[in-house]
């Protein structure tokens, strides 16, 4: 049987007593975890700055902090002691997002974090991890929580549609050798992004998709080698247009001075209307086939 993100977490402190588990009244993905590991759990309660304070002392006294919270949350109501606390002393504090992006489905605007990509990497040593789906998350996560920087993590419990290739931290993962079209995307969207794709091929559109796991550090050097290739580049987020993905592709462009034909997916500054989420994504254009149909109309306008 495979290993889960409970079992991840109980193999890491049977192997070094130093890490530690925390939450903000957030168990989902570590239920039966706590009585297994004791004094290497505290629940703070719903106070997210005070957790990430206390993960900043414990990591300070040479811990290792992995702290759980609904995404939306943890990055704004505390992002100032994520600032100062994690980021200035440079702190092994890993940080679990829960339901980020449109994995908030149902829920309204205070609950979407649409924005946890740019407010994160923007702390200059914080590093982001966004999985594609279950299996990209749990093949990433030893890098991830053995690594000495702070990282944040998107967490994404959903089902792979692919077997994805051994995690490198700063590797982008690449589906394909396409030059009509490269779709670059990060998160749950992967699943979408790969639908597309294949609505794509069938109407004999070359496709290239890439898995950007991690947006910061981010792998310029697949980025750059699409934009040679490929004619037409698109960006697919559950994120706002501003600072996540479609910009770290302009911030590659500019700093290597090159330019590209590209098509964003993001949200145009505006939250999502709250349903469930395969009605998100009709309602928000988001789905697999209406992204591919998107994609053949630009093509077809040159």
């Amino acid at each position: 049987m495979k290993m889960t993100y409970a079992d991840i977490l109980l193999d890491l402190i049977n192997k070094d007593d130093r890490y530690m588990i925390m939450t903000s009244e957030n168990r989902a993905a570590f239920r039966n975890l706590p009585p297994l590991i004791k004094n290497n759990f505290i629940d703070t309660g719903i106070t997210e700055q005070t957790m990430i304070g206390m993960a900043a002392g414990l990591a300070l006294r040479g811990r290792t902090p992995i702290v759980h919270a609904l995404a939306t949350f943890l990055t704004m109501r505390a992002f100032e002691f994520i600032r100062s606390d994690v980021g200035i002393a440079n702190l092994p504090v890993k940080i679990v997002g829960a339901v980020p992006g449109f994995l908030s489905d149902g829920n309204g605007p205070t609950h979407q974090a649409l924005e946890d990509v740019s407010i994160m990497r923007g702390i200059p040593p914080m590093n982001v991890f966004c999985p594609a789906d279950e299996e990209d998350m749990l093949k990433g996560l030893k890098s991830v929580f053995t690594h000495p920087a702070p990282f944040y993590i998107r967490y994404n419990p959903t089902e792979a549609l692919v077997e994805h290739s051994k995690f490198e931290i700063g590797k982008a993962e690449v589906f394909g050798e396409g030059t009509d079209v490269a779709i670059l995307v990060y998160g749950f969207l992967f699943g979408e992004a790969f639908k597309a794709k294949e609505i794509l091929e069938s109407k004999a559109i070359s496709v290239r998709l890439i898995n950007i796991r991690t947006p910061k550090p981010v792998d310029e050097e697949t980025i750059l080698k699409a934009v040679d290739e490929c004619k037409l580049i698109v960006t697919v987020e559950d994120h706002f247009i501003t600072g996540g993905l479609y910009t770290i592709l302009a911030e590659v462009l500019l700093r290597n001075r090159k330019t590209a034909n590209v098509l964003p997916f993001a949200l145009m500054n505006k939250w999502f209307k709250p349903a469930l989420l395969n009605d998100v994504l009709q309602y928000e254009r988001f789905a697999g086939e209406l992204m591919a149909k998107r994609i053949l109309e630009t093509i077809a306008h040159g």
